[in-house]
């Protein structure tokens, strides 16, 4: 088969830029409005783009001064989307460091099942010492416990998911047979850190299970995202970046035993389009222009950095020393190495970099073909899957990106006309994957 792209979008509040908030056709409040997650929903479904993807940190952020920083629960917003959708992916993030495995399981899988096979699980592990002191939580684990922690919980959920064979429903109304009991499994796992007896009570996924998501760039997160994840959003900002977290997840899942072509690799983008260079020039710089002083792109780079903000000069290339990981800083590795790699690289000021990324991810600023242009050059030569399309304001930007870049793709060959297959799974050609317990001998049942 002729290899294709494949889609995820982001979707956050009124968009990815912190000013997206302030764009007048919007409420103030839109992020906290099930209409404006369906407008967002319909345009990607329309696009016949492969999933939505919604970010989430269980702790309300310092910035709710100049933006709305807040997110409704991603599992319960894609439930309801799930109503007025019909074939569109949709995975919420939820952390491993916060839930219970037997709840969190059920929940995906109810998901899985409301929307007829088109859930995944954004797998994270929390880092924000505030979002667990919410939970009750003191302290949280160093990084390596974390991934840890997240590796059996994530091999306890798939346990869970299969705890019902895909045949174990018979269905009999006549005979009375519901079930068959020896197809449906107990887990009883004891490990390092979880024990759950099981079964789920919850009859397997339509899709088998659901899509398992990770957005992890640091060495852990990458190491778990080879041993786990089907999907993986990643921050990158360079062609050759791409190539080598590729190379380097491909060749790690292959050492393990996995098909390395059962990964999909999605870097973030943040396109930013106008009829020509100049007025998608224009359209971002209006953006930034609309930020408050407190929230200036060098301010927000300096923080993300984790260092004082005097240490930047607009017009000169990011000093050496600000790129070694500072001792203490909390807050995602993958993006700090992404950014200050993508910096010594290029040799950029600082003011030049500040137009080529926002919150980690790449932008690309140009016409449809330019965008198009940078995304076939990655997909050709980085063995890279796709993109997730991070829009700046939503849901215009994801209307730009539809309506005016997928129809170039799809002259080009790169993108599909329609749907062919009804669940996340098969958007993104992934195979149903074998349940676990099948392989047990099935008794018979008197009728």
């Amino acid at each position: 088969m002729t290899r294709t792209l494949h889609f995820f979008v982001n979707v956050g509040s009124a968009g990815y830029h912190p000013a997206a908030w302030l764009e007048p056709e919007l409420p103030a409040d839109a992020f906290i409005r099930l209409e404006h997650y369906q407008r967002v929903a319909a345009v990607a479904e329309r696009g016949a783009l492969d999933g939505l993807l919604f970010p989430d940190i269980p702790v309300q952020q310092p910035s709710i001064a100049r933006a709305p920083a807040a997110t409704l629960d991603p599992i319960l917003l894609t439930s309801a989307l799930a109503v007025s959708t019909e074939r569109i992916g949709l995975i919420p993030t939820a952390t491993t460091s916060l839930n219970l495995p037997y709840n969190l399981a059920r929940r995906i899988l109810s998901l899985d099942h409301v929307s007829a096979g088109r859930a995944g699980w954004n797998v994270v592990t929390t880092f924000e010492p505030n979002a667990a002191r919410n939970f009750g939580i003191t302290e949280l684990p160093e990084r390596d416990e974390r991934y840890r922690r997240a590796a059996e919980y994530v091999e306890l959920t798939e346990k869970l998911w299969d705890s019902w064979e895909d045949d174990a429903v018979i269905g009999d109304q006549q005979a009375g047979l519901f079930a068959d009991p020896a197809k449906v499994h107990s887990v009883e796992h004891r490990g390092e850190f979880y024990a759950v007896a099981g079964p789920l009570n919850v009859t397997r996924s339509p899709q088998g299970r659901p899509v398992l998501v990770q957005a992890g760039s640091s060495p852990q997160g990458r190491a778990f995202a080879a041993n786990h994840a089907e999907a993986i959003y990643t921050t990158q900002l360079s062609l050759a970046g791409a190539r080598e977290f590729a190379a380097e997840i491909r060749a790690t899942a292959t050492a393990s035993g996995r098909a390395e072509e059962n990964i999909r690799i999605l870097p973030g983008l943040v396109p930013i389009i106008g009829a020509t260079a100049a007025q998608a020039r224009a359209r971002f710089e209006e953006l930034q222009g609309r930020l408050h002083p407190d929230s200036a792109p060098v301010r927000s780079l300096a923080r993300w950095l984790g260092y004082p903000e005097v240490e930047l000069d607009l017009d000169a290339p990011l000093p050496q020393h600000l790129t070694q990981l500072p001792e203490g800083r909390i807050g995602p590795q993958g993006f700090f190495e992404s950014v200050t790699r993508y910096a010594v690289e290029t040799g950029h000021t600082v003011r030049e970099l500040l137009t080529e990324f926002l919150g980690g991810h790449r932008v690309v600023i140009g016409t449809p073909e330019t965008v198009a242009d940078h995304i076939e050059l990655w997909f050709r030569t980085a063995d890279i899957d796709g993109f997730t399309i991070i829009p700046a304001v939503l849901p215009d930007y994801l209307t730009d990106f539809v309506d005016q870049v997928v129809p170039e793709l799809r002259r080009r060959g790169l993108f599909r006309d329609e749907y062919r297959t009804t669940t996340l799974r098969g958007h993104l050609g992934l195979p149903h994957p074998v349940n676990s317990f099948a392989h047990e001998p099935v008794s018979s049942i008197r009728r």
